[in-house]
This record gives C-alpha cells, sequence and structure tokens, in this order.
C-alpha cells in the first residue's frame, strides 16, 4: 500500500449530486480548490455504489483525507466505503475500527445536504474549502442497521438519520425521479403530500435495548444519529451525535388529516410534542412487523423490515464548522 501525503485530500465527486449540480459546479469547485492551495486529487463517480468503492479503494491506497462533493447519499456511500473497506471487496462486515484513521470532509452539492446542518457546514463552496484548510475535527457516532433485501440480509452503515415507514415511501418516490435526473426539495414536499392517502399503516413491534416499547400500527419511524432530514426536517431533535445513543422518533397510528395539520411541527422539532408521537433513546433496537415496513439511511432506499440497528460509537473523525 502506498502512503499519501498527509496534506493531501481525495475529492470523491458526484456529478449527480443536486440534479446534476455536481456536473455543473465541478468545474468552479476544482478551481476554487486550486486558488486556496489545496493539494488534492479526485476522482468521478459514474453509477450507484460507486462511490462506496472509491472511498474503500482510497483507504487500502493509503489516502487518510477524504471529502465528499456530493449530498448525503453520496455520503453514505463513502461511509460505508470507509468503515469497511475489506468488505467491499469480500462481502464480509468486520466491526468498525475504533480509532478511525481517516478524516472525512463534505463540499455540499446536493437536495437536502442534512447531514451539513448539524455540523454547520457552510452550502457556500469557498467557505466550504476554508474548512478543510482549518480541519477543526469532531468524532461522531454512526449506525449501523441489518435489514432484508429479497431473501438476502443485508448491513450498512449511516452517519445521519434512517428513516421506515412514510418517510422511506417518500424517499424512494424522489429517488426514482433523482435517477431519471429530475426532482429536486420541491419535488420532496411534494410527495410528502401526495403520497399520504396511498399510504398504509402497519402493525410493527419496536424493543429498545431488550425491552419492547410499542406494539400497534405506525405512520413514520425515524433513528437518528443527527438531528435533521428531508431538507431541514427535525424529525430526532434529541439527537446528539456523539453520545453513544440511537434516537428513535416514532409517529403512531394517527389522522392523516393531523399529519397535514401538523407539518410544520417536523421543521422545528415541535412535532415531539404531540400525543401521537413517542421518543426512545437505546443502543440496541430492534423492529419487527407484519407486513414490509421499508427503509431509507441518509437518504438511500434499502430494503425492509425485520431491522436490527445498533450504535458504533465515535467512530468517524469529521471536519466540523462548530
Amino acid at each position: 500500500m502506498q502512503t499519501e501525503s498527509p496534506d493531501k485530500w481525495l475529492m470523491i465527486v458526484n456529478p449527480n449530486a443536486g440534479v446534476k449540480k455536481g456536473t455543473k459546479d465541478w468545474p468552479k469547485i476544482q478551481r476554487l480548490l486550486t486558488d486556496e492551495k489545496i493539494c488534492f486529487d479526485f476522482r468521478l463517480t459514474t453509477r450507484r455504489g460507486h462511490a462506496t468503492e472509491i472511498a474503500a479503494e482510497s483507504i487500502r491506497s493509503g489516502y487518510t483525507n477524504i471529502c465528499v462533493v456530493g449530498g448525503d447519499g453520496t455520503l453514505n456511500e463513502v461511509l460505508n466505503g470507509l468503515l469497511h473497506p475489506e468488505a467491499e471487496a469480500s462481502g464480509s462486515s468486520p466491526p468498525v475500527a475504533e480509532s478511525p484513521g481517516f478524516t472525512l470532509g463534505m463540499i455540499p452539492v446536493g437536495t437536502g445536504n442534512d447531514w451539513c446542518r448539524m455540523f454547520d457546514i457552510p452550502f457556500d463552496y469557498l467557505k466550504a474549502i476554508h474548512l478543510l484548510k482549518q480541519k477543526k475535527t469532531f468524532l461522531q457516532d454512526a449506525g449501523s442497521v441489518t435489514y432484508h433485501h429479497n431473501d438476502d440480509q443485508v448491513n450498512r452503515y449511516f452517519m445521519n438519520v434512517a428513516g421506515m415507514g412514510y418517510d422511506a415511501l417518500v424517499a424512494k418516490k424522489t429517488n426514482l425521479l433523482k435517477e431519471k435526473g429530475l426532482g429536486g426539495q420541491l419535488t420532496y414536499m411534494y410527495f410528502v403530500f401526495a403520497s399520504l392517502f396511498q399510504y398504509k399503516f402497519i402493525e410493527a413491534v419496536i424493543e429498545v435495548d431488550g425491552k419492547t416499547v410499542f406494539k400497534g400500527e405506525i405512520f413514520s419511524m425515524n433513528v437518528g444519529i443527527c438531528k435533521y432530514n428531508g431538507g431541514g426536517m427535525m424529525q430526532v431533535p434529541f439527537a446528539i451525535p456523539d453520545d453513544g445513543l440511537l434516537d428513535v422518533t416514532l409517529i403512531k397510528k394517527t389522522s392523516k388529516w393531523l399529519v397535514v395539520r401538523y407539518a410544520r411541527k417536523l421543521f422545528d422539532g415541535s412535532l415531539v410534542d404531540l400525543p401521537m408521537v413517542a421518543t426512545f433513546k437505546g443502543q440496541h433496537i430492534r423492529i419487527r412487523s407484519t407486513g414490509k415496513v421499508f427503509l431509507e439511511t441518509d437518504g438511500e432506499s434499502l430494503g425492509h423490515t425485520p431491522f436490527t440497528f445498533d450504535i458504533q460509537p465515535r467512530c468517524i473523525r469529521i471536519v466540523t464548522g462548530k
């Protein structure tokens, strides 16, 4: 394995991020990086999952500074390549290292950029690049989730928020349009309301640290490391990114008209005060259901129940604006 310069950054660039905003803005970002005398190499992603492969290879090649030029989905792919690069090649899922050997930064080009909101990463490219130069870092937790995709059991890491039920349905509809080069934040908000009356409640059992905390029909559920998802919604307002705990917000079966009425509460965190909402904290979460409950992590649409969530404490060193 060759050793790269400790000052060099590898930029993993998603041209399709932000509905192809990455394609349009990467030349500008590249010029700014050069003007600011950032030492960097770059790789462009060409397909879904490619960022995971590039990130895994970057670790094997000796890079220690990785920067995502993209959105939350690209960040999630890169995370999974960094945390277990051997798994990308072998299909195994080794444990996460306690002391990360890399620093992860971000220049946000995505649609929601929700992870950046948690750590005050500026949406202005030049200001985000200045953070890379300052390299103020923070050790944050990651979550891991085991889910099912068809007949296979799959494990995946996430560093922001996982959504289930209605949240996952909206993400899936939005992602299908993104794959066609369409959509954006307004599209996401359209689906938040347009999909409401086609959604069917599903019976589920939720366990936190071995104790059954809920059994009944659910509307939506989030498990968070950080607070924001859906382009600025604060559905897990109590989340602390380095407390070694997963934060859970559950919206139980309720009138869909009430969901419309209280939609604004999704953005200021006050939804947790509503009677149909419950919150929990724990290190280990299991979810079973009578029908399939679907999942998204960091905006990426994945599989379905049963789910097992675990916390991976302080395993990601990130560049922060706080």
